[in-house]
């Protein structure tokens, strides 16, 4: 019975220390829920930006996205693609180097066509050389063997009469004299002189009359034929060396000796697409340009084609620089990001407009650069 009742306080005395200790968790948990409550409501003041953002200079206008271009005749860069397919060889400019109408950029492996090109020009130099042949026929060597030909003939016909009016005499004086089928033969000898005492008069003038005009035609016709396809040919081994077009400066150069490139360009491994060769720029320093697309529904509330006041804003800098409006496109086209990727999920269109604005060595920007451009609205 003692046992018991010591088992009984004892359980006893341990249930007041549980629930003493469910007491103080309790209460630590209260204090760090309002401490928590006091920090976390405590708001953090925002960091100031790291440059200042664009901002609207006119009382009402329009926002969009520029790029800056070379100051073309159509306000794009030019790109240069190969006709012809083939490793490059050689890179003959650097970028950012300036260049000249023709001046050679990059050449391509012409082995194969320089080869094709120097056969079809021997060919035409030797239909050449036969044209000439029959133009200058008759030779006077040949002439001299016909006419050799023609006195032989004329003479053995001569020696052919004269055995036969002897062997005609003495088979005349007596008939036992000559046999008669000595007198035919002799007859038959001299109809066989004269026969080709005619045929070697003939030769004599068909050598003398030279080519016929019908060969010389045809000669003619094919030397003109391989002529043309050797211009051809030349004409595509030019292809081969890739030359400016313009002057200007080279902004991008995606080749590399040992490059597959095609008139689809090369492939690039950073973007896994096909890029140009070249990208060239205007040689024209003193002005830039900047494409803006306007959205569509903005299209309404820009001013009349002409003189507009416009302000393009480097983006990361407070660099301002009024723009002078060039032109619009006059044809709406679908909405592209500026990496040319359709990315919107509808059909949104823009219309894009041209300014440009002077070049000074304190503003450096180079083309395929985004900045902010604000258009200012029509009153």
């Amino acid at each position: 019975m003692n046992l018991k009742t010591a088992l009984s306080d004892r359980w006893m005395a341990l249930g007041g220390l549980r629930n003493k200790a469910i007491f103080i968790l309790a209460a630590v948990g209260l204090m760090g829920g309002v401490i928590s409550a006091i920090v976390y409501s405590k708001q953090t003041p925002a960091l100031p930006p790291l440059f200042p953002p664009a901002t609207n200079p006119y009382p009402k206008a329009i926002y969009t996205e520029g790029i800056i271009e070379s100051t073309q005749g159509a306000g794009q860069n030019i790109n240069v693609y190969p006709e012809v397919s083939a490793t490059i060889t050689q890179v003959a400019v650097k970028e950012g180097q300036k260049v000249k109408v023709g001046d050679m950029l990059v050449q391509l492996d012409d082995s194969v066509q320089k080869a094709t090109t120097e056969q079809l020009h021997l060919q035409a130099e030797a239909a050449k050389s036969l044209l000439d042949e029959l133009k200058a026929q008759p030779r006077k060597e040949q002439l001299a063997v016909v006419k050799a030909q023609m006195d032989q003939a004329e003479a053995n016909k001569v020696t052919a009469e004269v055995q036969y009016q002897k062997q005609r005499m003495a088979y005349d004086l007596n008939a036992g004299a000559v046999s008669r089928d000595i007198l035919d033969n002799s007859e038959n000898a001299l109809k066989v002189a004269v026969a080709n005492l005619d045929v070697a008069k003939r030769q004599l003038e068909l050598t003398r009359a030279g080519a016929w005009d019908f060969d010389i035609r045809n000669q003619q016709s094919q030397y003109l034929s391989l002529m043309q396809s050797w211009q051809a040919a030349k004409a595509l081994l030019a292809k081969y060396a890739l030359r400016a077009s313009t002057d200007g400066v080279v902004m991008a150069l995606n080749a590399n000796v040992g490059v597959y490139a095609s008139p689809q360009g090369v492939y690039s491994p950073y973007t896994q697409s096909m890029a140009p060769v070249v990208v060239m720029s205007s040689s024209q320093e003193e002005t830039q340009s900047v494409r803006c697309f306007v959205d569509e529904i903005l299209i309404s509330r820009m001013p009349p084609t002409g003189p507009q006041r416009a302000q393009l804003a480097v983006r990361g800098t407070d660099i301002r620089i009024p723009l002078e409006f060039v032109r619009i496109q006059p044809y709406v086209t679908p909405k592209i990001e500026l990496s040319n990727q359709v990315q919107e999920k509808v059909d949104l269109r823009v219309l894009p407009v041209i300014f440009r604005f002077k070049v000074t060595p304190q503003v450096h920007l180079y083309p395929g650069q985004l900045v902010d451009v604000y258009i200012e609205e029509k009153p």
